[in-house]
């Protein structure tokens, strides 16, 4: 059965040309066939001409490619998608870490799977789509996972899409054991996972590498953890020596699981507290730290949010920067796709002037190597960060 058809207007292609893999509603011109949500639809020129296979989706991004290759979009073409991104995470070496066994093993445009990410979790693969089209492929896709992942010590299969799939999904295990809790170690630190009630996929994988480097500068130091969550930055502090560690969220729950991982890896003796409250105001009322982590959620979800979103980062930035002592170091970030690079710094650096400091910068912080990024798809470098020395 022949599939529905998007026209792409002439002049429109450009982007397809340099296999972008989004297709935005503005650039088509007429719609053959009556697609629905998640449907596959064929994308050709305004001759005719077929030039890629995606989801169709009732948005302003209307369709997301899969195949600027080939039609066949089948069993064998996902096959081979899921077997680059294991060969990709096997040859940085993630299935065979020592102190380490979470990490992404899909992400999306990054490994020319849109709409779908997929994290491992010490033998527990959590499947999330962002797309129904995605979400129907569940099935054929926890097939898949088992057959390549099996040797690798794959125990269960979770769909975490409830909160990211525009047509509706439930929570709950797909394959294999069904534990209500889970433990992961990374960098050495064990963690307790909570699928159901976690955020993302359960824990923020991307930030690993930028953990780890809190480990390695934490020695001695005063260390604020902001929106902490469940102490990922926390616990790499404390294992770094770290003279105190304060972990702050507005989330109860989070919090308690914090402190439960911290009694996990370093007794109930710990240089530690966990504080239930909002960021903004904690600071305005914090006591002495030299050393200040900034990691909140997306306060602009989109373009239409970026400004209000800028205004959220500049005053919790600002406000960290008026608190630290000379020679105190700010790691902060930005996870919004809708906040460049650019309008990251720049904010940064109002918020500087604002609190009439002087700051270096001391490194660009980026997510992690097991998210990689599509040359063709910049917006998928959504983690922006930057460590700063207040002078």
């Amino acid at each position: 059965m022949k599939r529905p058809q998007l026209i792409i207007a002439p002049g429109k292609e450009k982007a397809l040309l340099r296999r972008h893999p989004w297709i935005f509603s503005g650039a088509v011109k007429r719609i053959v066939g009556e697609p629905q949500e998640g449907d596959l639809v064929d994308v050709v020129d305004a001759h005719g001409q077929w030039m890629a296979t995606g989801h169709y989706q009732n948005e302003s991004i209307i369709c997301k490619v899969l195949s600027f290759d080939t039609p066949e979009v089948d069993e064998a073409f996902f096959r081979r998608r899921l077997q680059s991104a294991i060969a990709y995470r096997e040859r940085l070496g993630f299935f065979g870490l020592a102190d380490t066994n979470v990490f992404r093993l899909i992400h999306a445009e990054g490994d020319q799977m849109p709409g779908l990410v997929a994290d491992w979790y010490n033998g527990v693969l959590v499947l999330q789509a962002h797309s129904v089209g995605m979400h129907r492929l569940f099935p054929m896709l926890s097939t898949l996972c088992v057959e390549l992942l099996s040797i690798y010590g794959l125990k269960s299969i979770f769909d975490k899409s409830g909160a990211t799939c525009p047509g509706g999904a439930e929570d709950g295990y797909l394959w294999g054991d069904e534990p209500q809790e889970w433990e992961i170690t990374e960098s050495g630190n064990r963690l307790f996972i909570n699928f159901f009630d976690g955020q993302k996929t359960g824990f923020f994988i991307d930030q690993r590498e930028n953990r780890r480097l809190v480990q390695d500068l934490a020695k001695g130091h005063r260390v604020l953890n902001c929106f902490g969550y469940t102490g990922g930055f926390s616990l790499a502090a404390l294992r770094g020596g770290a003279e105190y560690v304060e972990t702050v969220d507005i989330s109860k729950k989070a919090i308690e699981l914090c402190n439960r991982n911290v009694t996990l890896n370093f007794g109930t003796a710990a240089p530690h507290q966990g504080t239930v409250a909002d960021v903004l105001k904690y600071l305005n009322q914090s006591a002495p730290f030299d050393f200040i982590i900034l990691d909140p959620p997306a306060f602009a979800k989109n373009h239409r949010s970026l400004q209000a979103g800028l205004k959220g980062y500049r005053s919790i930035n600002q406000r960290a920067l008026e608190a630290l002592p000379a020679g105190g170091l700010l790691m902060t970030f930005s996870c919004s796709q809708a906040v460049s690079k650019d309008d990251f710094q720049t904010m940064v650096f109002t918020a500087a002037m604002n609190a009439r400091r002087s700051v270096r910068i001391v490194r660009q912080l980026p997510h992690a190597m097991d998210h990689p990024v599509s040359i063709c798809h910049p917006e998928g470098e959504y983690l922006k960060g930057l460590l700063l020395q207040v002078e």
